[in-house]
């Protein structure tokens, strides 16, 4: 619909208006002052009337204004102009906050809405994991089968990912603390610093157009969460929602895994990028043919009793995980290695059995086993001062515990029944070592589109 045709100054005459409604054929015009403002429609009803009243079509317009009329403004939702058209309302004038005319609404003619800016969204959830570490590397499951047990639980990694009309590319990261541009593409691949892992998921992408990307985490970087895989997943999940042919998730996780341990060459496993993707309380297996996920569906008592019998500690140390996988890499060689590992595999599948029937105190005392075999695989997995905080936990009230990832600090995961939890958690404080709150999240990586909202 073209405005033109149906907008007419104050100053016109009737006659003129008249000529304006012939040639729109919808049987009125708006009127405008000097300064282009709406102020007032006429009908050509709303002339003839006047006319029988005696007045001359050279006469001014403005005796035939009506001020009172129905109106809208670019904001005004759809569902109230069509409220107002069913109410057998035949035009509103859609004003911009100046009062000047933007559109004419009929029930024949909607205005274009347009497409908004739409956002592109992600969460992904980090793991902890119980058993079956070192079992999950390439180099050791192409001779023996690796196996591991880990669950997801309610700390996540957030992405938000917008387009941009341009090649540019900002990344803006909450946990480094710092934003980053590139004019293009090829500046980004050339990149080196601090932002080698978000680059590494860029380059197995390779976008063609330019983008924003913002990245937060509720969780401390190389803090044995899996958080980087984690933060890997959330980026991929944003721009999975661009696709037609969207990845599944065994292929979110795989590309999560070539951005990280080939592209950034950091040393490790595959659970972690399994967890994150999948979600949820899972078995693990691992051979040189294929990964299977195999979801563990306990009753939802039992899940509820694990859930309050751990509880997740942070040491307030980093570790550098990829130090400590190439270690265990070149230790894997012993026989000796090789064998504690098997019993670590063979352990997992003993904790899977204790779950699946609750029985959940051998479940905790089996996680003690499984510290006590981890510590076994490299040197660099525990110290004086992580020992310290594992034994005077033990004295305190728990079962059993680990430290979760590959090790040398971060999150200790503690096993303890009802009555010495509080004595557990005091025990921690007093050592200024926090516990972290969490509950399992049956969901992992979860991706969606958001309209810009102004």
């Amino acid at each position: 619909m073209n405005i033109e045709n149906f907008i007419i100054h104050e100053n016109a005459t009737i006659s003129e208006a008249l000529s304006k409604i012939e040639d729109n054929t919808k049987g009125f015009s708006i009127v405008l002052n000097h300064k282009d403002q709406v102020v007032g429609i006429v009908t050509d009803g709303d002339i003839r009337r006047k006319l029988l009243e005696g007045i001359s079509i050279e006469d001014s317009i403005k005796i035939c204004n009506n001020t009172n009329f129905i109106k809208a403004f670019e904001n005004t939702p759809r569902e109230v102009l069509l409220k107002q058209l069913d109410q057998k309302i035949k035009f509103i004038p859609v004003l911009n906050f100046e009062n000047r005319l933007l559109s004419i609404v009929t029930k024949d003619y909607f205005p274009d809405m347009g497409e908004k800016q739409v956002y592109y969204r992600s969460k992904s959830p980090v793991r902890i994991s119980f058993g079956g570490g070192g079992s999950d590397t390439s180099n050791y499951f192409f001779e023996f089968d690796g196996a591991v047990i880990n669950s997801t639980i309610s700390l996540y990694t957030h992405s938000l990912l917008k387009i941009r009309n341009d090649s540019m590319i900002i990344i803006n990261s909450f946990d480094l603390k710092d934003s980053i541009e590139f004019s293009n593409l090829n500046e980004l691949l050339n990149y080196q610093g601090k932002f080698g892992l978000i680059q590494s998921v860029i380059k197995a992408l390779k976008p063609s157009f330019g983008f924003e990307l913002f990245i937060s985490s509720d969780f401390p970087m190389n803090s044995g969460l899996g958080g980087s895989a984690v933060v890997t997943s959330s980026i991929l999940g944003c721009f999975n929602q661009l696709r037609n042919d969207k990845w599944d998730q065994y292929e979110i996780a795989e590309i999560a895994f070539q951005s990280e341990r080939l592209h950034l060459g950091v040393a490790g496993g595959w659970q972690d990028q399994y967890a994150t993707v999948f979600g949820g309380l899972n078995f693990m297996e691992f051979n040189s043919d294929q990964n299977i996920i195999h979801p563990i569906r306990l009753n939802s008592k039992i899940l509820l009793e694990l859930e309050e019998s751990l509880l997740l500690c942070y040491t307030g140390t980093t570790h550098d995980s990829g130090n400590i996988h190439d270690d265990q890499k070149v230790q894997t060689r012993s026989s000796s290695v090789k064998e504690r590992i098997q019993s670590n595999v063979q352990l997992t599948f003993e904790m899977r059995n204790y779950l699946l029937k609750g029985n959940l105190l051998e479940f905790g005392r089996a996680l003690h086993k499984a510290w006590e075999l981890k510590k076994s695989f490299s040197t660099k997995i525990s110290n004086p001062f992580l020992d310290e905080i594992y034994n005077g936990a033990i004295e305190n009230g728990a079962i059993g515990g680990k430290l979760l990832g590959a090790g040398g600090g971060g999150y200790f995961l503690f096993f303890v029944q009802p009555l010495e939890k509080l004595n557990l958690m005091n025990w921690l404080k007093s050592k200024n070592l926090n516990f972290t709150p969490f509950i399992f999240e049956e969901r992992g990586l979860q991706a969606w589109t958001i309209r810009e909202k102004k």
